[in-house]
């Protein structure tokens, strides 16, 4: 049986989760246990009875803000571009945190193992204390910070034998690093906590802006639900995607009347280009109902429509035998989808193994393609500004997007098309646009 100090030193590497049977430390009481799990649901209930009522409150100011925008668009375009803007950023603050955490677990991890391996030492030193009629800390308390306590004071009083002290200089070093660690991680899970519940108050913000959008745009259009029904039998019907964008704009009035407008604002305006102040200028203008410059002088000024990592590119093979006729992006569960340029949308629903999939018709014979999501903020005929919200992602890949690349985690596709024909979308996107490497792990 092993001796009462040889399982002291071993109840200092308790199990972190996913660390195996070996790392597990010597068990409490059923009482002691009861009480740790009673003090740690209630500090969890206290929190979550926090963010709630701090939720309903944030909800109530949405709702006043929502309803005192209705009647002025401009101004509910602006706050939504400003909504997805701010869930952009916390989407973002939360992969920075979980990175954070997935390093400083992996390092706790490694550090637990080693002091396991060298748990007779600890038991050593532990041993010499109780020479000297010190006690050692209860089993049940012992830790990081217990066990440093009393490796420093073996040390400063002298009680380990010279060949013990080095390697008992390097144990502290390493007990205090664990115990850095300890403190750091529940500083950055308290704020992951805190960041989850500010980006579901963001996202509750945006969806309330993008339904009074879809609401101020279907107040105009009686017979919409009507389109709606309609359209989705001719998805059901299409073949292809070229097919489905073809019978949409002759056969959908919504849709008829955006390609409509798309062709006479390409028309009238030409091809004289604009130059970079005034793009400047029509882009800031929240309150326009045309495309702030025609989409063809828009490259290298796109931004892409969700955070996340590029998969596959245009081009690449699909896994199929062919190629990739667009941008396959995995994003997180829940992501802001916005839209990568000004444009009418032609078709919003499902869509054969696309999941979710959006059309939107950019003029000058360029319609855009973004399909995978989970939930469509738009309707049929909207005209939407570049960069504002347009969808939500889901929790799984659609179907198609499975098979091609093999993604557990939500993914975006995107594809440009110009005259019927899927086009390379590279030279619009800016190059201030993030691109990840597709080793790299989205979380959700």
């Amino acid at each position: 049986m092993r001796s009462p100090l040889l399982a002291l030193a071993a109840a200092l590497t308790v199990a972190v989760p996913g660390a195996g049977a070996a790392l597990r430390a010597e068990p409490a009481s059923p009482a002691e246990r009861a009480e740790t799990e009673r003090r740690q649901r209630q500090r969890e209930l206290d929190a979550i009875q926090a963010d709630l009522a701090k939720s309903q409150a944030e909800r109530s100011r949405i709702e006043a803000e929502v309803t005192a925008l209705r009647n002025d668009r401009a101004a509910l375009v602006a706050a939504s571009l400003d909504a997805v803007r701010r869930v952009r950023a916390g989407e973002e603050r939360m992969t920075v945190l979980e990175d954070n955490l997935k390093g400083l677990d992996a390092r706790q991890l490694t550090l637990r193992q080693s002091l396991h391996e060298r748990r007779e030492l600890i038991a050593e030193v532990l041993a010499s204390l109780q020479r000297m009629g010190r006690r050692p800390p209860p089993a049940m308390l012992v830790g990081p910070d217990d066990v440093l306590m009393s490796v420093r004071t073996a040390m400063l009083l002298g009680t380990l034998v010279p060949e013990m002290r080095e390697a008992v200089t390097v144990l502290a070093r390493d007990l205090e690093e664990l115990s850095g660690l300890r403190r750091r991680i529940a500083s950055e899970q308290e704020q992951l906590r805190r960041e989850a519940a500010h980006l579901r108050d963001e996202r509750v913000r945006l969806d309330a802006l993008a339904e009074a959008r879809r609401t101020e745009v279907s107040s105009g259009e009686q017979s919409l639900e009507a389109q709606k029904t309609r359209a989705a039998a001719l998805a059901r019907q299409a073949a292809d995607l070229e097919h489905l964008i073809g019978r949409m704009e002759t056969e959908i009035s919504a849709a008829q009347r955006a390609a409509d407008a798309a062709r006479t604002t390409t028309v009238a305006r030409g091809a004289a280009p604009l130059d970079r102040r005034q793009q400047m200028a029509a882009l800031q203008n929240a309150a326009r109902i045309n495309p702030a410059m025609p989409f063809e002088q828009a490259r290298g000024s796109l931004s892409l429509p969700v955070l996340g990592v590029r998969l596959r590119e245009f081009g690449d093979p699909d896994g199929l035998g062919g190629s990739e006729r667009g941008l396959s992006i995995a994003t997180r569960t829940g992501a802001a989808v916005t839209a990568p340029a000004d444009g009418w949308v032609v078709y919003s629903g499902p869509f054969r193994t696309y999941g979710q999939l959006l059309i939107l018709n950019a003029g000058g014979g360029y319609h855009l393609v973004l399909a995978g999501m989970d939930r469509i903020t738009v309707d049929l005929g909207q005209f939407v500004l570049a960069g504002e919200p347009v969808g939500v992602m889901g929790h799984t890949p659609p179907p198609a997007s499975a098979v091609t690349t093999g993604a557990t985690q939500p993914v975006l596709y995107v594809e440009f098309r110009k005259d019927g024909s899927s086009i390379d979308p590279a030279p619009w996107w800016t190059t201030r646009t993030p691109g990840p490497q597709a080793n790299e792990r989205v979380r959700g």
